[in-house]
C-alpha cells in the first residue's frame, strides 16, 4: 500500500497572524522598520503611511486624514522637519506596543486620554469644547448607572470621555464593556477624529460616532425617526449663540415640544434633544450653566413643561471654576422617564458647590466628592445643609425656579437671642461697673485725690 504524500501544514506568516489576531492591520509601508529607512522626505512618507493605514483599516477611515507631517508652520522647513520626524520615528520604533507587552491592557488608551487632558489644559478656553474633567464625567456616570445591554449616546461627544467612562464603569463591576452599544455625534471634524482614535485605543472600536450638527442635522436615526437610548449623557457648549433656532422652529422630529429656547442661548435645546432621544425607561445626565435653573421667558416655560411632565429627578450644584474656559458655576440635571414610585412628583436638590479641591488654575472634584454626591442621589433623602427632596408643588409656588439656594439652606442659622435675659445681664454688668467705680473713687479720696 502506497502512502500518498501530504505537505506539511503551511505556517502562518506574521501578516496573516496580524490580520486575524489584532483589530488593525499595519501595511508594510506604514511599519517602523520601513520608515526608519527614509532619510529625506520623511514627512511625506509618514503622510503616505497614514493613508495606507486608513485604506487597510475601515475603522480608521477619516481619522488620520487631517494629519499633515509636512506642515511647515508646525515642523519647520524640509531639513529641520526631517531631523525632528527622524527623532520621532527612532524613539518609537524600538517600542513594543502590543497589549501583551504593556503593564496593563488599556495602557495606550490611558496614555491617549492623558494627552487629551494636557492638550485641553494648554488650549485654555478652547479646551472646554472637547474635554470635560474626568471626575465630573465619573460623577454623572455613577448617577446614571449604565449596565450591560444598554444603548448609550453622547450627542455632543467631544473627545469621547463620557462614553469611555461608561465602559470603565462596567469594568469596575466585573462586567463586559463590549456589551454596551455606544453612540455619539460631533460637529467639529478634528474633535471627531480625536474621539474615534480615543475609543479605538480603549478597545471600543464598535462605538458609532457620527459627524454633524446635532441640533440642525441629527445623524443618529432609525429610518425617519430618531434613535432612542437607555442613557443620554452630555456636556453641551454653555449658552451657545446661533445654535440653530431656525431649525428648531420647523423641527421634523418634534424635539422642542416644551418650547423654543432663546436664539442666543441653546442650553435647553440640547436638553430637549436628549429627552427626545431617551426611551420610555431612559435617563439623561447633562451639565448645564446655572442660568438654566432660573432664567425666565421661554426657558422658564420649558422648565415648567418638563417639571409638569415629572421628568426632572435631580439638580446637582457643582463648584465654580471646574471647567476649561469658564469659571461660572454649573449644575448637573438628571432627568428620568421612569422614576421610581417613591420619587414621582419630587425633585432632589444637592448643594455640592463646596465639595472640591482648589487648584491654581481651576478647581477639581475629588474621589470622595463624587462618592458623596452619588450616594446622596441614590439615597434620595434630606441631608442637612446638603440635600433636600422637594415636591413639585413647592417648585410651582416658586414659579418653576430650580435655583438650588431656594431649597437647600446652607448658611449657618443665626443664634437666637433671649432679649429679656440679655437686658438683665446688661443691667447686672452696669451695676457691677458702678460699684467698681464707687470703690475706686473711695480709694482715690483716701489718697487725697478728689474724684
Amino acid at each position: 500500500m502506497t502512502r500518498r504524500w501530504k505537505p506539511w501544514p503551511r505556517k502562518a506568516t506574521p501578516t496573516r497572524r496580524t490580520r486575524t489576531k489584532h483589530d488593525f492591520f499595519v501595511p508594510k509601508r506604514a511599519r517602523w522598520s520601513e520608515l526608519q529607512k527614509v532619510a529625506v522626505g520623511l514627512g511625506e512618507a509618514l503622510n503616505k503611511a497614514c493613508a495606507a493605514l486608513e485604506e487597510k483599516n475601515s475603522k480608521l477611515e477619516g481619522v488620520l486624514a487631517g494629519i499633515d507631517f509636512n506642515d511647515e508652520r508646525k515642523l519647520g522647513d524640509g531639513k529641520h522637519r526631517d531631523v525632528v520626524l527622524g527623532r520621532l520615528v527612532q524613539h518609537f520604533a524600538p517600542l513594543n506596543l502590543r497589549n501583551a507587552s504593556l503593564s496593563e491592557p488599556d495602557m495606550l488608551g490611558r496614555a491617549y486620554e492623558y494627552l487629551i487632558e494636557k492638550f485641553a489644559d494648554d488650549a485654555g478656553k478652547k479646551g472646554g469644547e472637547f474635554y470635560t474633567p474626568r471626575m465630573v464625567v465619573k460623577l454623572i456616570v455613577e448617577v446614571l448607572q449604565p449596565n450591560e445591554g444598554m444603548r448609550i449616546c453622547d450627542p455632543t461627544v467631544g473627545s469621547g470621555g463620557m462614553l469611555i467612562e461608561c465602559a470603565h464603569h462596567l469594568q469596575r463591576q466585573g462586567k463586559n464593556p463590549k456589551n454596551l452599544s455606544l453612540y455619539g455625534q460631533e460637529k467639529n471634524l478634528g474633535t471627531w477624529a480625536i474621539c474615534r482614535m480615543n475609543t479605538l485605543l480603549h478597545g471600543l472600536g464598535i462605538a458609532d460616532i457620527r459627524k454633524g450638527d446635532t441640533i440642525r442635522d441629527p445623524k443618529l436615526r432609525e429610518g425617519d425617526a430618531l434613535m432612542l437610548f437607555d442613557r443620554v449623557i452630555a456636556n453641551p457648549p454653555f449658552s451657545l449663540d446661533e445654535w440653530g433656532r431656525e431649525t428648531a422652529e420647523h423641527d421634523a422630529f418634534g424635539r422642542f415640544r416644551f418650547g423654543i429656547p432663546p436664539k442666543t442661548k441653546g442650553d435647553l435645546a440640547f436638553v430637549q434633544h436628549m429627552v427626545a432621544t431617551t426611551n420610555t425607561k431612559g435617563m439623561v445626565g447633562v451639565v448645564m450653566p446655572h442660568g438654566v435653573l432660573f432664567r425666565g421667558s421661554s426657558e422658564g416655560e420649558i422648565r415648567q413643561g418638563m417639571l409638569k411632565e415629572d421628568l426632572v429627578e435631580a439638580v446637582i450644584g457643582l463648584p465654580t471654576n471646574l471647567f476649561y474656559g469658564t469659571g461660572i458655576p454649573a449644575a448637573v440635571l438628571v432627568l428620568n422617564r421612569a422614576k421610581k414610585p417613591e420619587r414621582k412628583g419630587k425633585v432632589l436638590f444637592i448643594e455640592a458647590s463646596r465639595e472640591f479641591r482648589e487648584g491654581s488654575a481651576q478647581n477639581y472634584l475629588r474621589e470622595e466628592d463624587v462618592k458623596k454626591i452619588a450616594a446622596a442621589f441614590h439615597a434620595f433623602a434630606d441631608v442637612e445643609k446638603y440635600a433636600r427632596v422637594v415636591p413639585v408643588e413647592e417648585i410651582e409656588k416658586n414659579e418653576w425656579n430650580l435655583n438650588i439656594s431656594r431649597y437647600v439652606e446652607t448658611a449657618d442659622a443665626a443664634e437666637k437671642v433671649d432679649v429679656r435675659h440679655a437686658l438683665a445681664k446688661l443691667r447686672e454688668a452696669e451695676k457691677k461697673r458702678d460699684e467698681a467705680a464707687a470703690r475706686m473713687n473711695g480709694f482715690l479720696k483716701e489718697l487725697g485725690y478728689e474724684a
